[in-house]
């Protein structure tokens, strides 16, 4: 199989792909394909979906189109699909020509993309240095000047981050005030910022005031060296000055506070360098430095504004593909796909709601790891829904391979169930699981030792055998099991439908 621009377009490494997948034991199955991508890092789960679910796809999937694994994504009413060659088809003809299986995967971020490092201490402390420079080695005004340019730094920044959907204290500062007249102006700000038309290599007009800020603020550390430069720029910020301008009162018609504070902080900057910086002439090496400063700055600002927008962009469509993971529809198709179990011992360890219209078996073992927290998951349902579910704990256990403290265990625990309210026998599996500790339950039973009938105990394991539940925990549902592409926490999102429906 062929599949090149599919693994180009998950930046995926091409020969370990290949290798990976076609040593795979069941190569060149759905099955390889998608263990293949799990373990290059692509998080993915694979369904058999009828057409009729297909409008609820996310943005981006992948099905097999022309007897080929195929990157689907849609764009507008058709759809561009990725695999040996880059095609475009139309919603009829990708359906005509893709079978139902569909494999939804995760993009991770890789680990440049992980912004979680927190900037500002660091910016704190450079805006420091530079203050401490500018007073201690530089003239008054020249300080005021490079003070401007650091608070313009920082405006600036606030926006840029805003643009991605950071809430900022600082322009909310700013634009708000209180009541209406509060609410108005910040929708001002909003509207002037996240309305901004400019895009000049992806970047807007605040952008622009970034880059031009943090220039000027590098700039102003080589005064009085640099204010022939520094003068200029601040001259042409008056085609910058009038342009917003022009943009609040006659295009958007409304005047943003935190871009007028801007303005004043670039008339600021021309009075002072106006009036008191001097012309002198500047050298090709000042003329050097500037051009890669300004080159620097803007290829900073792009490289970030580039790799924000793909971070949002990812975290859209990964919160798209949870939103579609937990359709109800889905997952109860998902789920009725198993075969249905009929046991025939329905009452063994049986609490909650008898007659309940829903049944959760947890078929479980006392000494397994990860049954605890799916114990405390389902008893956890059992206490919010008492009067809706029925739930019967399947322990697994077999008198010929269980050693005797593990019979004396399950004794102790018969003994509680049939002897004591359904309360004090909850109590008793929670501290189980919470202390492993033999002793207590034997306590919690009466401190004797008991000797109960097991036989429905050892019956119920064999059921469970028969019907292949053999590893634990897993949850049967009205007799479907709970279906493995969902992780057992995700039965919270489910559970009201599952109360409701009738036809499960």
């Amino acid at each position: 199989m062929i599949f090149d621009k599919l693994i180009n377009h998950l930046k995926l490494d091409k020969q370990e792909f290949i290798f990976q997948f076609n040593s795979h034991p069941n190569y060149p199955s759905a099955l390889a394909f998608s263990d293949t991508l799990n373990f290059m890092g692509v998080k993915n789960d694979a369904y058999e979906l009828d057409k009729e679910y297909w409008d609820e796809l996310p943005e981006e999937f992948i099905a097999i189109v022309e007897n080929s694994f195929s990157l689907v994504k849609k764009s507008g009413s058709n759809y561009s699909v990725y695999s040996e060659k880059a095609k475009t088809f139309g919603k009829e003809e990708l359906y005509n020509k893709s079978t139902d299986f569909v494999l939804l995967f995760e993009k991770t971020e890789n680990a440049e993309n992980k912004l979680a490092f927190n900037f500002k201490p660091v910016l704190y402390i450079i805006f420091a240095a530079v203050l401490a420079y500018s007073f201690m080695s530089q003239t008054i005004y020249e300080a005021i000047f490079n003070i401007l340019s650091l608070a313009g730094v920082y405006i600036s920044l606030e926006i840029f981050n805003q643009k991605f959907g950071n809430t900022s204290t600082v322009i909310g500062s700013i634009c708000g005030g209180g009541g209406a007249a509060a609410s108005q102006t910040v929708n001002s700000c909003d509207k002037i910022i996240k309305q901004d038309k400019t895009s000049i290599l992806g970047l807007k007009f605040a952008d622009f005031s970034l880059i031009y800020f943090a220039g000027l603020a590098v700039l102003g550390l080589f005064l009085p060296a640099t204010a022939y430069i520094v003068k200029g720029f601040t001259f042409v910020s008056v085609l910058a000055i009038g342009y917003s301008l022009y943009i609040q009162a006659f295009v958007e018609k409304t005047f943003c506070r935190v871009c007028l504070l801007i303005i004043s902080i670039l008339a600021g900057q021309i009075v002072i360098s106006s009036l008191f910086f001097e012309n002198l002439s500047f050298s090709a090496g000042t003329l050097l430095l500037t051009v890669i400063l300004w080159a620097l700055v803007f290829s900073a600002v792009i490289y970030f504004n580039t790799l924000l927008e793909q971070k949002e962009a990812l975290q859209k469509s990964n919160a798209k593909n949870l939103r579609f993971k937990r359709n109800y529809e889905l997952f109860k198709n998902q789920m009725e796909q198993n075969p249905k179990i009929e046991f025939q011992d329905t009452e063994t360890f049986a609490v909650g709601k008898r007659d309940a219209k829903l049944r959760i078996s947890i078929v479980s073992n006392p000494y397994c790891g990860f049954c605890k927290d799916a114990h405390k998951l389902v008893e956890g349902l059992l206490e919010k829904y008492p009067d809706d579910i029925s739930l019967q704990m399947r322990f697994n256990y077999s008198p010929d391979r269980a050693p005797e403290k593990y019979t004396q265990l399950i004794s102790d625990l018969t003994h509680i169930y049939h002897h004591k309210p359904e309360k004090e026998f909850l109590h008793a599996v929670e501290e189980w699981f919470e202390t492993k500790d033999e002793s207590k339950i034997n306590a919690l039973s009466g401190g004797n030792v008991t000797s109960e009938n097991l036989n429905p105990l050892v019956e119920m394991s064999i059921e469970n055998s028969n019907a292949g539940l053999s590893f634990t925990p897993i949850f049967i549902i009205n007799g479907y099991q709970f279906p493995d592409k969902y992780d057992r926490e995700d039965i919270l999102f489910f559970i009201d439908e599952l109360i409701e429906d009738d036809e499960i």
